[in-house]
Parts: structure tokens; sequence; C-alpha cells
């Protein structure tokens, strides 16, 4: 699915993805989505093929209680269903938006009707939506700075920027939302205050499906394309699916179609993207087991401790990395060290009599034995490192699970993606072995 801020992320403790069925308890008969369905189905959206199900492997989402084809629609959802920025200009909103100057992001427009919203309880139309949002969310944003200590680089690095990010957009709209005095009995302080912007934040950068929308002059020029999507954005994810998802101008409805086949009362999954378990926690704040997509990172810091720090080219040599974009996303996978590490290593190990031979490292060439057994035994040694600082860090989570209950399903999570990014290393690392093993 294309995305742009993500969709679907809530609080959830997964056990594992499969492609083996997974039962689920039907939740039809609970309030919240009777009253959820009867809102939509007022809106145009009365699916009869899927039900709101409690799974448990994945949380809540969606069963089939029909089988889906490849290539079939599996769900389309109305216009009217969708809030977006159209939705807010319609609302209460608009005269106070189109007057501000500088005109405030479509982001933060959605932010604030859904604050505002929420604050209205019964008295929003959106409130049978409201109800079945998550109360809370497990995006890095909201872990405790103790917790988010414990993620790995270049997750701990993300997870930092993303905070400050939310913290710099709420002082930065603060003028915004005193404007919107009138609106309220309560002091706007109070209504919109840093936690009601950080979970309306997370409701919009973790539940969006992608939609284009043309610019308004009362929004800044930032890209205005989200679009929440009640009941479809509780399809979960998998990434052993692929989907087709799009706003159909014909029919005026949000549409998903699947590529893969599914039996009758299974859970529906759908692909939010080919993204790894750090992008998926960074952006919707869960994990998939054994997800194919997943790698361990190796910054360029990392990369420096284990350099020969007598070589006088090794600044030239990575000036050179540099240039050719390979100081990044260099990864060890579940196939071992990826291509880009071995490359930027093989570079990095180049004799004195064999650097005038970079480019043809670039281009995968073989330069020497003692270069090829150089990078393996760098490559090994970065990896068994990687895995003392992993399992250091799961250590460390034991213990804290003693002494820190309230943190108890924060540091769960990241004990997930610690143990995958465990097994990705030690498999690596048999790959390493044998590679070496094979050369001398």
């Amino acid at each position: 699915m294309q995305k742009s801020r993500g969709r679907t992320g809530r609080k959830r403790r997964r056990k594992q993805f499969s492609s083996l069925p997974s039962n689920g308890v039907n939740q039809s008969h609970i309030l919240e989505y009777i009253q959820l369905r009867k809102w939509l189905k007022e809106r145009g959206f009365d699916d009869r093929n899927l039900r709101p199900a409690q799974f448990s492997d994945t949380g809540r989402g969606l069963m089939t209680t029909k089988a889906f084809q490849a290539g079939e629609l599996i769900i389309s959802l109305p216009e009217k269903c969708l809030l977006t920025t159209g939705t807010v200009l319609s609302s209460y909103l608009r005269e106070n938006i189109a007057k501000w100057k500088p005109p405030i992001s479509p982001l933060i427009a959605l932010c604030t009707f859904l604050i505002a919203e929420k604050y209205a309880g019964e008295q929003s139309v959106w409130k049978p939506y409201l109800d079945v949002l998550p109360k809370t969310y497990t995006c890095p944003v909201c872990l405790d700075q103790e917790v988010v200590r414990l993620l790995p680089e270049p997750l701990r690095r993300k997870a930092q920027e993303q905070r400050t990010v939310v913290q710099e957009l709420y002082t930065s709209s603060k003028s915004f939302f005193s404007s919107l005095q009138s609106l309220f009995t309560e002091n706007v302080e109070t209504v919109f205050n840093y936690d009601a912007l950080q979970w309306a934040w997370c409701t919009i950068n973790t539940r969006t499906v992608y939609m284009k929308h043309s610019q308004r002059e009362c929004f800044s020029r930032e890209p205005d394309v989200y679009a929440l999507a009640p009941y479809l954005d509780l399809l979960n994810h998998s990434p052993n699916v692929q989907v087709k998802a799009a706003f159909n101008e014909q029919t005026r409805c949000y549409e998903i179609r699947t590529d893969s086949h599914c039996k009758r009362h299974e859970e529906l999954f759908i692909c939010y993207g080919p993204h790894d378990n750090q992008r998926l926690l960074l952006e919707y704040g869960f994990i998939a087991i054994n997800n194919p997509q997943s790698g361990v990172y190796v910054s360029a810091d990392i990369l420096l401790k284990h350099l020969f720090s007598a070589d006088k080219q090794r600044n030239t040599k990575l000036s050179i990395l540099k240039d050719h974009n390979l100081l990044e996303n260099l990864t060890f996978g579940r196939d071992g060290p990826s291509w880009r590490l071995l490359t930027a290593l093989k570079l990095l190990c180049l004799g004195a009599d064999e650097f005038t031979y970079w480019k043809k490292v670039l281009l995968g060439d073989i330069i020497s034995a003692r270069n090829e057994e150089r990078s393996l035994n760098i490559a090994a040694k970065i990896c068994f490192s990687l895995i003392e600082e992993t399992q250091q860090a799961i250590h460390q989570i034991s213990q804290m699970k003693k002494d820190k209950v309230n943190l108890e399903n924060q540091l769960a999570l990241v004990e997930v993606l610690l143990l995958e990014d465990l097994t990705i290393l030690q498999t690596s690392s048999e790959i390493l072995y044998n590679l070496h093993t094979a050369i001398t």
C-alpha cells in the first residue's frame, strides 16, 4: 500500500505472523462495533463480508465471512466515511483556519479536529469512530525514555527525532490553539495539551491511508495526503500478502483489492508496505515476527570502531563510501551480511597496494584473497559485537520487568524486536563462518 504517514498502528501484543489460519472470536456483538457499523451504514457502507474479531496472535482485526479470491475487491469505503481535511473545513473550525496566518498545515488541521471532536464526546458526529480508536499508542514518541534507550541504532536516534518533531509541532501550534478559545467553555490549554496532540498525531501517523487532495490556500504547502478510514483501518499488516489500494475517482470510494487468496473465517491481512521491523515500530508501534524484510543496521560509528586506526587512507575511503551512498542502510539479514555492507567493508579493507582498484570493488569484483578474508573477519567481529550488545539489552529488559511493572508492555515490545535482531545476527554469524571457511 502506498503510504505517506501510515495506517493501522494500535497497541497490540503480537506473538507471530504466519500464513497459517488464525481463529478469531467474532466481536460484532460488542456495542462499540454495533454503533460503528450503524454509523457507517448511514453513510453508505454496509459490508457483510468482514467482521471485527479478536485474534490470539494479532489482537483485533477483520475476519472474513466468505472466501476471497486473488484480485477480488475486499473493501470499498465511500468518501462520506473518510475523515479528511475536507471534513475539517466543513466543520466549525473552517472560519478559524481560514483567517489564521501563517496558514496551518493539513496535519495540524486534522489533529485539531480529532482533539476537538474527542473533547465534544456525546455531541460529536464522529463519536462512533472515535470510540474504537486506540486510547494509547506504542510508537516510539509514546515510549518512556528508559525504554527508548534500549532501542538499537538507528531506531533509537529516529525515536528521539520523532519525539522532537511532535514536541516542536505542539509548541508551534499553541498560538493557533489559543485562537479557538471562543469555541470552548473550557480553557483551550486544557483541551489542547501535549498529551492530546500526541494522541492525535499518532492516530494520523499510524492509521491514515494515502489520499492526495488539491492544494488549498488556507493550508501551508505541506502535502495534504491524509485520510482516516473507519473500519478499513482495523485491517492488520502481514509482510506475506500484497494488495492494491487507492481512492477510486469513479466510484468515489477508497478501495482495496487483494492479490492473494483468503479462506472463510480467517483474518484478512493487508500489507502496509515492504517495511522492516524498525520501520514498523517507528511508524506503527508494532513488530512483525519472522519479517522477511527485517535486518540489523550497522551504523558508520560501528564501522569506525572496527577499522584500522593506523590506515592513512581511511578518511579517503570513508569519503568514497559517502559519495556513493554506502555508509547508510548497511545491514545483517536472514541471508547474512548485505551486499552494501560487504562492499563497504571490502573497500575499507583495501591495502595500500590495492587502493587503486577501489572502483572495481564498487562493481563487485574480487580484488584479492587477502581483501576477501579481511572484510569477512571484520564483518564477523561487528556481528559478534552486535550479538553481545543485543544480549545485554535483552538481559537488562528482563531485570527492568521486575522493577518497572508500569513499563511491562513497552519493555515486552522492545524485547520482541531485540529477540528478532538476535536471531538475525546469529544466523548471519553462521553464514559468515561458512563463507570464511570456504576461502581459507
